[in-house]
């Protein structure tokens, strides 16, 4: 059985100074590819961990991406998921291989930054 729609809240990661890695990537997107973005974003909020490949895809533990390609240019969200709240670390766009464990060790970083501010640890 499928989770009912919007099953999931998503937030954006925003640091103790109020910079939003996520805001500030999407912000600097053209607006068609920023408008796709936003679709898969809708289909992460209304399946959370659901959500199979290719649309997502867990990388690390409880870090996962989101995964979403304009022609030859691969966008990836990272994000991990705690209860019913999808947070959005920040975006990279993708250039060959894995993404980069630079990456995925700032997505922990931003993690272990919020949930420590939830008192979630």
């Amino acid at each position: 059985m499928s989770e009912p729609p919007n099953a999931y809240e998503i937030e954006f990661y925003t640091a103790p100074n109020g910079d939003c890695p996520i805001d500030e990537y999407l912000d600097d997107m053209v607006p068609k590819h920023r408008a796709k973005v936003e679709k898969w974003i809708e289909k992460l909020e209304e399946h959370g961990p659901n959500l199979p490949r290719p649309y997502a895809d867990v990388l690390d533990g409880p870090i996962r991406e989101l995964r979403i390609q304009f022609g030859h240019m691969k966008c990836r969200i990272l994000y991990f998921i705690h209860k019913k709240i999808v947070l959005l670390t920040h975006g990279i766009v993708k250039k060959t291989g894995p993404v980069p464990p630079a990456e995925i060790d700032r997505a922990k970083r931003y993690m272990h930054d919020w949930m420590t501010r939830q008192g979630s640890q």
